[in-house]
């Protein structure tokens, strides 16, 4: 199996992953879809706060927790390819690289095109009143190693059948 790690920033377009999962029909896990499922099964609301809460106890004192229900599920695909997204630390790579052949993939644009997404799309775990904690929160958790040290980029400035194209020549050439 080769898993690709898909990493960046909030509203960076990670999503895009998933479009391209969908299209190709590669299987995809996310870790915030974990959390998600969390906040849902114990009645939460899915405000930022609690969002934040939630997932920090998902990640546990080693920070994998959450890793490694998503990888988990992804191992027993037993599929060719298959995508995770939401990898925020250098130790769930490492440990990640542990388990299976991986490639990490940033996702990066620019903070203030981020920041437009944020306010565009109106999803209740995020907002652009608390985007720079957000984005503090997530470097905190270390994704901006994960980024540093990303094997491969995909510039997410223009639109998305670009980003699409450069995601698809990463997945073709690995």
């Amino acid at each position: 199996m080769k898993l690709f790690i898909i990493t960046g920033m909030p509203a960076v377009g990670k999503n895009i992953a998933a479009q391209y999962a969908q299209e190709h029909i590669i299987p995809i896990f996310s870790t915030g879809d974990f959390v998600r499922a969390e906040i849902r099964k114990r009645g939460a609301s899915g405000d930022p706060e609690m969002s934040a809460k939630i997932s920090t106890e998902m990640r546990g004192k080693d920070g994998l927790g959450v890793t490694r229900l998503a990888v988990a599920e992804a191992l027993k695909t037993k599929s060719d390819v298959v995508f995770l997204e939401g990898i925020r630390s250098w130790p769930e790579v490492e440990w990640i690289r542990s388990q299976t052949d991986c490639t990490v993939i940033a996702v990066v644009a620019p903070r203030l095109a981020r920041l437009e997404r944020i306010k565009k799309r109106g999803r209740e775990d995020d907002s652009a009143s608390h985007f720079d904690l957000r984005d503090q929160r997530e470097i905190e958790y270390g994704v901006a190693i994960c980024i540093a040290l990303a094997d491969v980029y995909v510039l997410n400035t223009g639109t998305i059948e670009d980003a699409l194209a450069q995601l698809d020549r990463i997945v073709r050439r690995s």
